[in-house]
C-alpha cells in the first residue's frame, strides 16, 4: 500500500506563543544592603587609642602635680599662684601641636631628613657651648634665655638618625668597619658634646638608647658586649676623676649612703623623707610639706618624690604602671610596623621615654646617684615636654601608617549604585517587552 502523504496545517508550524512573564509577589520587602562603613571617615580612627589614653592620663597627672608644687613658689615670685602653672599649660599646648602635626605626617619622610636633622642638632650643641646661658653649677645647657635645651632635642634626633641608619645597614651592622666603628663615632660625637655642657644624665640616656637600638637592629653580641664594657670603664673614670667636681661628690655620697642613708646626698635624704611622710595613701593632693623648703626643685627633678608624699606609695605605683603600659603599647606598635625604620623608630622612642622615667624614679628612690633627669610628661619644662610629645607623635604616625595599610578601601559607592540601577532598568525593560509581545 502506497504511502499516504501527510498534510500538515501551516498554523501548526508557527512558533509557540511565549508565556507572559508575571512578577511573583515577594513574601518580604526588598532590603537595600547597608553601605559599607569606612573607618577612615573619622580622622582619629586611624590613631592608636591606647597610646593616646595613657599619654593623656600622664599629662593630667602632670597638670595636677605641677600646680601642687608651684602655687606657693609662683606666689612668692610673681604674687600669683598660677603663673608657673599657666606656663606649663602653654608648653603643653605647643607640645600637643607637635604631637598632632607629627602624627599625621608619614614618618618615613624623616628617614630622608635624618642626616640634616643630626647636623642641625650638632650645630645647636656647639652653639650652646659657645653662646649658651649659664645655669646651675656653671653648666651651659640652654639657648634663648633658657627656653630651648639642645640636649633634649639631641635625644630624639639620635633616635631618629639611628633608626634610619641602622635600618639601612642590614647585614653590615655586624661588620666592625661598616657597623660598630661608625656607630661608636656618631654616638660619641653627640654624647661628647652633651658631656661638655656638662649634662651627664642626657649623655648617658643617649648612649644607652643608641646601644639598645643597635642590639635590636641585629648587632653582633660579642662586639656589643665589648663596647659596653669599654663604655662602662670610660664612664667610671669620667665620674671619679676627670668629670666635674659635683659629679664626683654625688658618686662618693651615693656610695656612702648605700651603707648609711644618713650619709647620702641631701637631695636623696629629703626625697626619702617625702616617701616616709606619704606612707601608703599619701597626705593628700597639695598637702605635702617637703616641697616648700626642703626638697630641691620639686616641680622638675623631684616631682616623683612629691607624688610619693601626697599620693602615697599607691599613687606612685599607679604612675609606674602608666609608664609600663606606655612601654608595652609602644613595643606593640614597633612589632607591627610596616618596615624596619618604623620598627626601630617606635622601639627607640619607647625605650628612650622608659629610660628617662626609670632614671628619675631610680634617683628619687636612692637606687642611682643623683642626676638632673626630669620625669616625662609630668615634670615642668618646655623643652622636655615638647620633645617627648613629638616622640609620641612619631609613634602614632607609625601606628597610623600600619592601620591605613590594613583597612580595606571602601568601594566607589556612587559608581556601584549607578551600575546596579542601570542593570535593574534593563531588567524591567525586558520584562515589559515580553509582556507586550505576549499580549500581541
Amino acid at each position: 500500500m502506497a504511502d499516504v502523504p501527510q498534510f500538515v496545517d501551516n498554523e501548526t508550524l508557527a512558533p509557540p506563543v511565549p508565556r507572559p512573564v508575571r512578577s511573583t509577589p515577594r513574601s518580604t520587602p526588598r532590603v537595600t544592603p547597608a553601605e559599607p562603613v569606612d573607618t577612615r571617615r573619622r580622622w582619629f580612627a586611624t590613631l592608636d587609642g591606647y597610646l593616646m589614653l595613657v599619654t593623656g592620663i600622664l599629662l593630667a597627672v602632670g597638670l595636677m602635680m605641677v600646680y601642687s608644687t608651684t602655687f606657693d613658689l609662683s606666689y612668692q615670685i610673681y604674687g600669683d599662684q598660677t603663673v608657673i602653672f599657666m606656663r606649663h599649660l602653654r608648653n603643653m599646648g605647643v607640645a600637643l601641636l607637635f604631637l598632632v602635626l607629627l602624627a599625621f605626617i608619614n614618618y618615613r619622610i624623616w628617614r630622608r631628613l635624618a642626616v640634616l636633622m643630626l647636623l642641625g642638632t650638632i650645630g645647636a650643641l656647639v652653639a650652646v657651648l659657645l653662646f649658651g646661658d649659664n645655669t646651675l653649677l656653671d653648666a651651659r645647657r640652654a639657648l634663648v634665655n633658657g627656653s630651648f635645651q639642645p640636649g633634649e632635642l639631641a635625644e630624639l634626633t639620635t633616635v631618629i638618625y639611628m633608626a634610619a641608619w641602622l635600618g639601612s645597614r642590614r647585614t653590615q651592622i655586624r661588620s666592625v668597619a661598616y657597623g660598630l666603628i661608625p656607630f661608636a663615632v656618631l654616638v660619641g660625637i653627640v654624647a661628647g658634646l652633651v658631656l661638655m655642657q656638662p649634662d651627664i644624665s642626657t649623655a648617658a640616656t643617649i648612649v644607652v638608647v643608641a646601644g639598645v637600638m643597635f642590639f635590636l637592629a641585629g648587632a653582633d653580641l660579642v662586639q656589643l658586649g665589648v663596647t659596653g664594657v669599654m663604655a662602662a670603664i670610660i664612664a667610671v673614670i669620667y665620674l671619679t676623676s676627670s668629670g666635674p667636681q659635683y659629679a664626683q661628690g654625688r658618686v662618693s655620697s651615693y656610695i656612702s649612703g648605700a651603707a648609711d642613708i644618713t650619709q647620702a646626698d641631701y637631695h636623696i635624704q629629703q626625697a626619702i623623707k617625702a616617701f616616709n611622710n606619704g606612707g601608703w595613701t599619701g597626705v593628700g593632693l597639695g598637702q605635702g610639706k617637703q616641697k616648700y623648703e626642703n626638697l630641691p626643685v620639686p616641680h622638675t627633678d623631684s616631682i616623683f618624690a612629691v607624688i610619693g608624699e601626697e599620693l602615697g606609695i599607691v599613687g606612685a605605683a599607679a604612675v609606674v604602671a602608666l609608664y609600663t603600659a606606655l612601654v608595652v603599647r609602644g613595643l606593640y606598635i614597633a612589632r607591627r610596623a610596616v618596615d624596619s625604620f618604623g620598627m626601630l623608630l617606635a622601639a627607640g622612642i619607647t625605650l628612650w621615654i622608659a629610660i628617662k622615667a626609670l632614671l628619675n624614679i631610680a634617683v628619687m628612690t636612692a637606687l642611682v646617684p643623683p642626676t638632673g633627669a626630669s620625669l616625662p610628661f609630668i615634670s615642668f619644662g618646655g623643652s622636655s615636654l615638647v620633645v617627648v610629645m613629638a616622640g609620641v607623635g612619631l609613634m602614632l604616625s607609625v601606628a597610623r601608617v600600619r592601620r591605613l595599610q590594613t583597612v580595606p578601601r571602601r568601594p566607589n559607592t556612587d559608581r556601584s549604585q549607578a551600575s546596579a540601577a542601570r542593570r535593574s532598568e534593563r531588567t524591567r525593560a525586558a520584562a515589559r517587552q515580553n509582556s507586550e509581545t505576549a499580549r500581541l
